[in-house]
């Protein structure tokens, strides 16, 4: 009786494992260690569109891409002598269409006898994904040669402006040395300073056009305490004729991956935007903090100056030339030029600000590993 009920357990759990074998949704199939197929599911047949019977009576070899003949070969030997106990390739092959699928393929082995192993392959058709992740990288390679011919336009454009407006300032001087009536000549005064705001502007066009994604290999480690320290020194001047108070809680030993020029670019435009936008009814006061946070060091910028109306200004505040106050000296170029030098280091900046209270930089920058 003992004997009957274990037999009939044995049964029906043989009776699950075969439903389960059958009716899963990725393709199954037990192979020896020749390649042979043994045993497939109907979901292998689905993948290839071959019968079970095609299968079984073809050399697998047949219908794979050339190119991918030996993608299992070094891992099927590691298998073999149990360096590792599974592993994971990708394979292309012909359908019986005649259309090319990707695979992807998990093999592992599985002792049914003592002394005789064999192979469980474990199929997933992943054409979909490949193809979306191939047109992917072909519009990454596009973009990147379309990034590198403007870059390059930008090079020329800026380079030759340059020297056009060089050569438009020098030629406006040996006028003025040739004819000194010029000094009291509205137009003249006017042309001179439109050559001047041409030069700021190529200036800006210039410093716009350097910046570019950083790769991970031309960074490097940067203690970002030193850094807030030394655009707080460089700064010292200012601050001290506007009686700002600058607070400096950042981690010690708190590091992120970057470009020094950029990094201190960053701080400094922060620090001095904080002096320059105060309240006038208090003194500045400016916070410098961090923490970390998943991938991120997180450094926060706090001032009490005027604020900005997020409300009026908020999707301009990043925008070239775009300016949020009535300052004389205000270009609207350095909000600009800091958020592309956050974002060319794999960062990004959030504001949050209130008008009449203060502002809150928030500049998410990679953290050193």
């Amino acid at each position: 009786m003992k004997v009957s009920n274990q037999l009939r357990n044995f049964s029906n759990a043989y009776d699950v494992l075969e439903r389960t074998f059958n009716n899963t949704y990725n393709g199954i199939a037990i192979v020896n260690l020749d390649g042979n197929w043994l045993k497939v599911n109907q979901s292998v047949c689905d993948i290839f569109g071959y019968t079970r019977w095609e299968l079984f009576n073809m050399d697998i070899n047949n219908i794979i891409y050339a190119e991918d003949l030996g993608v299992h070969e070094d891992k099927f030997e590691k298998l073999l002598d149990g360096t590792i106990d599974k592993y994971r390739v990708k394979q292309r092959y012909f359908h019986k269409d005649g259309t090319i699928i990707w695979v992807q393929i998990s093999v592992s082995l599985v002792y049914f006898k003592a002394g005789r192993p064999h192979m469980i392959w474990q199929f997933n058709d992943i054409s979909k994904r490949q193809k979306n992740q191939d047109k992917l990288k072909l519009m990454l390679n596009v973009a990147r040669e379309q990034n590198e011919r403007l870059t390059s336009f930008a090079n020329i454009v800026t380079h030759n402006l340059r020297s056009h407006s060089s050569n438009l300032a020098l030629l406006t001087e040996f006028l003025e040395e040739d004819s000194s009536s010029l000094n009291t000549n509205e137009n003249f005064q006017l042309l001179k300073s439109a050559i001047a705001n041409l030069q700021e502007t190529v200036d800006h066009l210039t410093e716009v056009a350097k910046i570019r994604e950083i790769e991970d290999s031309e960074m490097e480690v940067l203690n970002l305490y030193d850094f807030a320290e030394k655009a707080t020194y460089n700064i010292i001047a200012l601050a001290q004729n506007t009686e700002a108070i600058i607070y400096n809680e950042i981690d010690e030993d708190i590091c992120i991956k970057g470009k020094a020029a950029y990094l201190d670019s960053i701080i400094l435009n922060f620090l001095t935007n904080a002096i320059k936008y105060r309240a006038e009814n208090r003194k500045p006061i400016i916070a410098l903090s961090s923490f970390e946070e998943g991938e991120f060091v997180v450094l926060k910028i706090k001032d009490n100056g005027l604020g900005i109306d997020l409300e009026k200004f908020g999707t301009n505040i990043f925008q070239m030339y775009k300016t949020f106050h009535k300052n004389d000296d205000a270009i609207g170029i350095g909000l600009f030029i800091t958020k592309n030098h956050i974002e060319s280091l794999g960062g990004k900046v959030e504001v949050h600000s209130q008008v009449g209270v203060g502002t809150e930089f928030t500049v998410f920058l990679k953290k050193a590993s």
